[in-house]
């Protein structure tokens, strides 16, 4: 498998393909995630029951926002792990996968043994009838025993990412989600196990993804837990720097989930043909966005790299492809968008009102690569730094600001909506480049003099 130049080398032995190299799986990686619940949900409805349907959208909104709120066990563990491999330190590089690990198997176990509270208190949220609350707590009484699983691989994957083993984080989650696929068309179409059968199956799945992943991280070349000593794992400094990255970047995830519980709901007081339609976009919108995090991820991985190495001109050259890549990819998907919304719309109703309402805001989305994808580009840049202080700050100023912006155009209904949604994304990208010369400094100062006329600003 090919690897990445050495960081050794000069600025110029990195190039455009080598961080398509990285980019590209990681972005087919992350598309993977939403086709997944596109068919888990298209196997339980061949049973024909409206209220399993439910049961199981309902179920994998507890688990989406359960593990939305952990996901900065990837990112932070990606960083850490870039910045030791940069460093060349082997025993840095094992513990950056064994503390996150830890926490990952402790907050599983911890979820099994509160998911009876945890069940009776998102079902009192997000409500509906009898039926669908059977089934949703059927599907989670038996999911829920994978959650230091899933965890885990979070874990794993971020472990492999940071690496710079894309290819093999790659195949671990794509074998995942086939067997997942595979698994709930032979439980659910052929054995008839309905909802327990997806449920089965999911667990299944990411309990042989982690057998797998432990597989790979043994085979893993130069690397052992033989020097590794307890009193190393527990180094107080180590793990507080752990937990404040892991407190910051949970903190992101609250006010993203903050703005995504407010923008929903005022779609849903505008009546349900609105809400439906800004479902869709949403939808859209998510799809955009996991695209971006491939290079987000991939400019996580290179700066981390630069750090662990202390080369400055690979870490200028990471903001520059980062950028370069997110406005090249903006214009590619609001033409495509443009080109194709008949296609993209027809994929998700066929509600003449609700695909006649999506046509009337699209404009919006047709925005949003472009003022968003900075923001994705630097918040990856900031988590290979280990910077999750200036993405928490970042998109904290970004939600008053859209707090700010819902009150004041709350007047012209779902576009003002929509307003205050890309005032959000604007934000974010401003407010978080704000902070560049300040990561900057932290870890490359002083700059020597050659390289101090390409500072970043």
């Amino acid at each position: 498998m090919k690897a990445i130049p050495s960081l050794k080398h000069q600025e110029q032995s990195f190039t455009y393909r080598h961080y398509l190299y990285l980019a590209i799986p990681l972005i087919i990686s992350g598309i993977s995630t939403p086709l997944l619940g596109a068919v888990d949900t298209a196997v339980i409805g061949q049973m024909g029951d409206a209220s399993a349907i439910g049961g199981v959208a309902v179920g994998a909104v507890i688990f989406n926002t359960m593990y939305w709120l952990l996901g900065f066990l990837r990112v932070s563990t990606s960083g850490f792990t870039a910045q030791a491999d940069g460093a060349n330190n082997k025993n840095e590089t094992m513990l950056a996968l064994l503390r996150p690990a830890i926490i990952a198997i402790v907050v599983g176990l911890l979820f099994i043994v509160l998911q009876k509270p945890i069940l009776q208190i998102a079902l009192a949220v997000i409500g509906g009838n009898e039926s669908v609350s059977g089934f949703a707590a059927d599907y989670f009484s038996i999911r829920i025993w994978g959650a230091p699983f899933l965890l885990l691989s979070y874990v794993i994957i971020g472990w492999l990412i940071g690496l710079g083993k894309v290819r093999l984080s790659l195949s671990t989650q794509i074998i995942m989600n086939m067997l997942n696929i595979g698994l709930d068309f032979l439980f659910v179409l052929q054995f008839e196990m309905g909802v327990v059968g997806v449920a089965y199956a999911t667990v299944i799945s990411e309990v042989l993804a982690v057998g797998l992943g432990i597989l790979l991280i043994l085979y893993s070349k130069g690397l052992t837990l033989s020097s590794i000593t307890g009193k190393m794992i527990f180094d107080i400094e180590s793990v507080k720097k752990m937990f404040r990255m892991n407190r910051d970047l949970f903190l992101r995830t609250v006010c993203l989930l903050t703005m995504t519980v407010l923008f929903t709901s005022k779609a849903a007081s505008m009546g349900d043909t609105v809400l439906a339609a800004n479902a869709i976009l949403l939808q859209i919108h998510y799809i955009i966005a996991y695209f971006f995090g491939g290079f987000a991820n991939a400019s996580s991985i290179v700066v981390g790299r630069s750090i662990g190495s202390n080369n400055y001109s690979l870490y200028r050259k990471a903001y520059i492809l980062s950028a370069q890549s997110g406005l090249m990819a903006a214009v590619v998907l609001s033409t495509c968008l443009y080109i194709f919304d008949d296609f993209i719309i027809s994929m998700f109703t066929t509600s003449p009102e609700v695909v006649s309402l999506v046509h009337n805001y699209l404009v919006w989305m047709l925005i949003f690569p472009f003022v968003g994808f900075w923001a994705l580009q630097l918040e990856g840049i900031f988590s290979g730094a280990t910077e999750a202080r200036a993405i928490r700050d970042g998109i904290f100023f970004s939600l008053l600001l859209f707090l700010v912006a819902l009150w004041y155009l709350a007047p012209y209904g779902n576009d003002g909506l929509w307003i205050a949604f890309l005032l959000f994304s604007i934000g974010r990208s401003l407010f978080l480049s704000l902070f560049i010369k300040k990561v900057t400094q932290v870890h490359f100062n002083p700059v020597d003099k050659t390289n101090s006329k390409k500072e970043i600003s």
